[in-house]
């Protein structure tokens, strides 16, 4: 443990000095490190970062439930729900084949220019649909892994006592499948509180997009640097969370094997 935090001090030192005593060091750190500038833009970028937040727990709160969804119906067994899954096969294929920043784009100024009676024209709202039509299709197939890492067994005994398939699903296999991924979910849901930041190129103000405002007006890069800092201050807590939620799981399943 000494060597290794040792050896990690002496590289990351030699880096920092290389870095530091470095020609262009001063003129970087003018461009990316002012002080002055990131204490001015940093209420701004703060007020606009509480966007990015709406629009990931709205966002987190429909995904669990759709993909759950598109899982549970990938998972209907025999040929007469074969079309039923193959449109979940589909939309699972195509929104995790297609870039993220392109159905949000698409979707936030294509649907609106339909100028069509009833439909919602907010950029913001077509941009966490985005979001949503495509982590959902990734969710979906963490939950389909969660659902077939199931022992067929379990299914037999519910059976067995007389429940149908969709009670068994309900009742037995999604309950289990659901508490095995949420590690990975929460993985998921890392990418996509930075992946908010894809809003700001449909054109609503949020922490990046604010960023941009306030570069342009100080001809400096600073301001990038408080957004980056923002979403650090919100992702590391949930990365640490999925850290120790993988670890209690571990233990949880060596306690098992040990009993």
């Amino acid at each position: 443990m000494a060597t290794a935090v040792i050896s990690t001090v002496v590289v990351f030192t030699a880096i920092g000095l290389a870095v530091v005593n470095s020609p262009g060091w001063p003129s970087v750190r003018e461009a990316f490190l002012n002080g002055e500038i990131f204490r001015a833009s940093f209420p701004d970028i703060a007020r606009a970062f509480v966007l990015n937040i709406k629009i990931f727990l709205v966002a987190e709160a429909v995904i669990l439930v759709f993909a759950l969804a598109i899982a549970v119906l990938r998972s209907l067994p025999g040929p007469v729900f074969f079309p039923i899954r193959a449109i979940a096969i589909i939309y699972t294929d195509v929104f995790r084949g297609v870039p993220t920043i392109l159905v949000v784009t698409m979707l936030a100024l294509g649907v609106p220019g339909l100028q069509l009676t009833g439909i919602p024209v907010s950029a913001v709202f077509w941009a966490a649909v985005g979001l949503i039509l495509v982590y959902s299709a990734y969710v979906a197939e963490v939950y389909r892994a969660g659902i077939e890492s199931v022992h067929p067994s379990q299914e037999a005994a519910a059976r067995s006592l007389g429940l149908s398939r969709l009670q068994t699903l309900r009742y037995v296999i999604v309950p289990q499948a659901v508490r095995r991924v949420i590690p990975p979910l929460l993985n998921d849901f890392i990418g996509l509180q930075k992946d908010t930041a894809l809003v700001a190129f449909a054109g609503p103000v949020e922490a990046l997009r604010q960023a941009g405002i306030d570069e342009a007006a100080n001809f400096n890069f600073t301001p990038y640097v408080c957004t980056a800092v923002l979403f650090l201050a919100l992702t590391i807590p949930l990365t640490r969370t999925t850290d120790w939620l993988i670890a209690r799981d571990r233990r949880r399943r060596a306690a098992s094997g040990v009993a």
